[in-house]
């Protein structure tokens, strides 16, 4: 049966259910102190009165205190009985004392337990368990199709486990990949949508403290209205028109004209909007699939001062290992790992050192028991012959010997008893054997000159590019970097002959081949599978290294259907398609997207020993901050810098 307390928050929520064909707001003038989580002890009018009263809540012992009126307070909190009480002033005259309270607190935590999760006949996720509390975001990683994604789907409620089951607060916000709006509407609507349920909020407020005026003692109002006002301070209700203008500013949308239709933006542009509007929303936990992609260097930075000034649950996935650092307060490593899934408190960079740690203290103690495995099979396996004193009985009597020899055969069958139950409870608890982690092993070019291979004079592409000179020689390492919509990849696909230029020239030098990793990677047959792509890419070449000896795929992956995998797997088997034979000049768009951490890292070795011209687009800072090659920066199409070393 629901509680009191339930039935009355479920009240409240039906009060603020957003009424998306309202536009305005109220002001309430309320103005509350910062508080993560409250509960609404209880109200009094502004007698002075200073005695303390003890009350029950939602089955909750709380501590209220008689504060008098908001003007005559020196101190914005007081400890009580071990409880934090901070003050809240309402329109009405009433003074609210707020105490931290475990039931709001356990509201807001995220919660699974034992999930299991399979498509067809693979097994994603094996029982999964994780505990998120408010003030704690976790960043997933991990090796693509290991689940991240499928996790933060179950947790949101958009897929069901097979097994087990999750609790996760009411107030959840979820980054789709895909907008849930029709490309029909204008972006003012996405905005509107986005504050329908604050600005319910702040009726909602207004009408009860006008109630409260009338009948300061009901106790039904009162607790109605605490958690209207405790909601309000979590989702920054009196903020929040404020918000709007900063949130855009921040992911670069503030020029945007608002009366335009989804239809009319592009895709990066209507995906920065759907996180804009899932910000707006504070909801009190937010889970985020890829966050950083299509955002640039400042828009990042503002999407990470903002999560780790929110006061609920973060749980992202990202690639982007800079991220990572600045936000997490911890790291979920999704690959199984000793006792399955592992949480590392601290951040990235702590990870990573930590991680090292386990896998090398994983390796030696399955080393240690594999050795003492051998040793007690050998021990069972000896006769009792071999581990006797083996003496002959020579003088000795027979019923000496006899007495002699059934102590030893005793202690024979002791020590192969001993050595057997050791055996069997070792071979039925033994450490798994650590898995191979894949391992990138493929030359990224070939061998060229160090001559120029490529030239670029005042050419120029469809207004989106305009490059009046750049020389591309066979030793070249370049980064290209620049906000959304420099020209990054239009570059790459110029050089790569995928696009003609509409003014000036491109020469390349004949007979040079090229090798083109685009951002978004389609198949035409999504039936086929890895191992039948590479052999149909590679036919007609010799002395090409299997696919499983590329380290870009695991073993198991290779004959899945293409539609099976992951983003990320199907993105590493283009690249190992282009690598099976390896070009002359590389050029990669975003080559660390959807890769794991270890092979982004492998990666980036590779790149920066390769014998050949590479040229790479990214926003990746990890990558950018350990690059030791030329970096050219686009901006409107121009080249506005050419270092010759790392930035």
């Amino acid at each position: 049966m629901p509680t009191d307390h339930q039935n009355r928050h479920r009240s409240w929520q039906n009060r603020i259910s957003p009424d998306h064909s309202t536009a305005g707001s109220a002001r309430t003038g309320c103005a509350a102190e910062p508080l993560s989580a409250a509960l609404v002890g209880t109200a009094l009018s502004g007698e002075d009165c200073s005695a303390e009263r003890d009350i029950r809540l939602a089955h909750q012992q709380v501590v209220c205190l008689s504060w008098g009126h908001y003007e005559e307070l020196t101190s914005s909190s007081a400890r009580v009985c071990g409880r934090t009480l901070v003050r809240a002033w309402c329109p009405a005259g009433v003074v609210i004392a707020l105490a931290i309270g475990d039931y709001l607190m356990s509201a807001a935590a995220l919660l699974a337990r034992d999930l299991v999760k399979s498509y067809g006949d693979r097994r994603v996720l094996d029982g999964v368990s994780l505990t998120a509390a408010p003030g704690y975001r976790l960043g997933l990683v991990g090796d693509n199709g290991v689940g991240k994604s499928t996790l933060l789907r179950l947790l949101a409620g958009h897929e069901h486990p097979d097994v087990g089951d999750v609790e996760a607060p009411h107030d959840l916000g979820f980054l789709h990949q895909e907008m849930p709006f029709d490309l029909r509407n204008t972006v003012q609507s996405v905005l509107d949508d986005a504050l329908a349920e604050i600005r319910a909020v702040e009726r909602t407020l207004t009408e009860l403290a006008e109630t409260l005026a009338q009948r300061p003692e009901d106790a039904e109002v009162l607790a109605e209205y605490g958690q209207a006002l405790e909601w309000a301070h979590d989702h920054g209700v009196w903020e929040a028109e404020h918000r709007v203008e900063t949130v855009l500013a921040g992911l670069g949308l503030d020029g945007l004209s608002r009366r335009r239709t989804l239809d009319t933006l592009s895709g990066g542009q209507r995906s920065r909007l759907g996180l804009a509007a899932l910000l707006l929303r504070r909801p009190r936990a937010l889970l985020l699939d890829e966050p950083t992609n299509h955002l640039d260097d400042a828009a990042i930075a503002f999407l990470e001062r903002h999560l780790a000034a929110l006061p609920g649950v973060v749980v992202l996935a990202s690639h982007d290992r800079v991220f990572l650092d600045a936000v997490c307060t911890d790291i979920v490593d999704m690959e199984p790992g000793l006792d399955g899934l592992t949480r590392y408190r601290g951040t990235f960079s702590d990870y990573l050192h930590t991680r090292r740690a386990d896998r090398l203290r994983w390796e030696q103690r399955y080393t240690d028991e594999q050795r003492e495995l051998a040793e007690l099979r050998r021990a069972v396996a000896v006769t009792a012959r071999e581990v006797s004193h083996g003496s002959a009985r020579g003088n000795t009597s027979k019923l000496a010997y006899d007495y002699k020899g059934g102590r030893v055969q005793k202690q024979i069958s002791r020590r192969v008893r001993n050595a057997r139950q050791r055996l069997d409870e070792l071979t039925r608890n033994q450490v798994r054997k650590p898995p191979r982690p894949l391992q990138f092993s493929a030359a990224v070019t070939s061998h060229t000159t160090e001559e120029v291979l490529i030239q670029l004079r005042h050419t120029a592409v469809d207004g989106r590019v305009r490059i009046d000179e750049l020389d591309l020689t066979g030793g070249d390492q370049l980064l290209i970097t620049g906000p959304n919509g420099a020209g990054k990849s239009t570059l790459l696909r110029l050089v790569a002959a995928q696009l003609q230029p509409d003014a000036g020239t491109v020469h390349r030098k004949p007979g040079l081949r090229l090798g083109l990793l685009e951002q978004d990677v389609i198949f035409p047959d999504p039936t086929q599978t890895p191992r039948r792509v590479y052999a149909e890419v590679t036919r007609r070449r010799e002395d090409v290294p299997a696919l499983a000896e590329l380290g870009l795929l695991s073993p198991r992956d290779l004959d899945r259907p293409l539609a099976a995998l992951s983003v990320g797997q199907r993105r590493r088997l283009a690249l190992a398609t282009l690598l099976a034979d390896p070009p002359q000049v590389l050029l990669l768009d975003e080559p660390t997207n959807h890769l794991s951490v270890t092979l982004a890292a492998e990666l980036e070795d590779a790149l920066h020993t390769a014998a050949g011209a590479v040229l790479i687009a990214s926003h990746d800072r990890w990558l950018r901050q350990r690059w030791n090659g030329r970096v050219l920066t686009l901006d409107h199409g121009r080249i506005t810098g050419l270092s010759q070393t790392t930035p």
